[in-house]
């Protein structure tokens, strides 16, 4: 079975890769443009072509995906099958080539979390479980008829960075079973129920990103940790735009603004009706008050400063009662 691969970041290349190892047949591989990154703003290629490159696999990067050499270059490599993961939305012109059809690898159980951030937003939303889906693509974004799904459960402790490995290696499994059943003509697919009230996943503002402290302990918890870079308190996900942090302003006595972001937290339970005040010992930890008990910093990154322990901070910063948070 021949295959064309659309993909853009780790995630997909480390797909990309679980499918080379397989044996498939990749006859091209679809990205975008290379962009500009780091300091010194040099052009680099996205994950998928480096791994593209290391195969020798011929690699297609148009600036736009009806362009007509575009797509004649799709029809000439004659693939059976297109897989599409972490890539922008095909037009039907390029979704529709393929006999077998194009199919998606989703980070969520459809048809809830369509969208683009569905990792992020079933932390914010404090949900159990989760998962990963194959799905055919259609006319509409994360609408098509579904072929498989598998679930994953999540604690009150899962990061975003946590979920996107653990989602990269299941889809790695079931984008495989999936491709086993295409080639083999048992592909099974079920059509989701537009009916049924979803849940969003939409793209993740800047907005979003800045802790509102009048909300509960539970639902700024949620919001760290869906936004949250870190695999571990030392270990942290290079991948920004998956996990951007969350932030809040910290306000010295002296007046001097500084903006933090709250990469790891807990709730702890609180009497004080004092909102928004910080307890402290200025050694071992921190909490902020909120309506509903209280958010326990535990790492955390100062601007300008890597990241460090609530107990690192603390070290070089004394909190008293006329500091403040926004």
């Amino acid at each position: 079975m021949k295959i064309v691969f659309f993909g853009t970041p780790h995630f997909a290349a480390t797909n990309l890769n679980a499918l080379i190892n397989a044996g498939y047949d990749i006859l091209g591989i679809v990205c975008p443009p290379d962009s500009k990154k780091g300091r010194g703003k040099q052009l680099k290629p996205c994950a998928v072509k480096e791994v593209g490159i290391a195969n020798n696999i011929p690699v297609l990067q148009p600036l736009k995906l009806r362009d007509d050499d575009f797509i004649h270059q799709l029809k000439s490599l004659n693939a059976d099958l297109f897989v599409v993961v972490a890539f922008r939305m095909l037009p039907q012109s390029v979704w529709s080539l393929p006999s077998k059809g194009t199919i998606n690898l989703h980070t969520s159980l459809l048809p809830n979390y369509r969208g683009a951030a569905p990792i992020n937003w079933v932390l914010i939303n404090g949900e159990k479980e989760t998962g990963i889906t194959t799905f055919f693509i259609d006319q509409q974004i994360d609408s098509g008829a579904i072929i498989k799904q598998k679930k994953i459960e999540l604690t009150d402790k899962t990061t975003a960075a946590e979920l996107h490995n653990t989602l990269m290696n299941k889809g790695s499994e079931l984008l495989i079973d999936t491709l086993n059943s295409i080639k083999i003509d048992t592909v099974s697919h079920q059509e989701q129920d537009h009916n049924l009230a979803m849940s969003e996943a939409p793209k993740l503002t800047k907005e979003l990103l800045k802790i509102d402290w009048n909300k509960s302990a539970n639902e700024i918890h949620n919001l760290v940790r869906g936004l949250s870079p870190f695999l571990d308190n030392n270990t942290k996900l290079k991948d920004v735009a998956i996990c951007p942090s969350a932030w809040f302003t910290l306000q010295d006595d002296n007046g001097i603004q500084k903006r933090i972001k709250l990469h790891l937290s807990d709730v702890v339970s609180s009497n004080s009706d004092k909102l928004h005040s910080i307890k402290t010992d200025n050694k071992t930890y921190l909490h902020i008050i909120t309506n509903k008990n209280a958010i326990a910093i535990l790492n955390l990154q100062a601007e300008g400063k890597n990241p460090m322990t609530i107990q690192q901070f603390l070290q070089g910063n004394k909190i008293n009662e006329n500091f403040l948070i926004s």
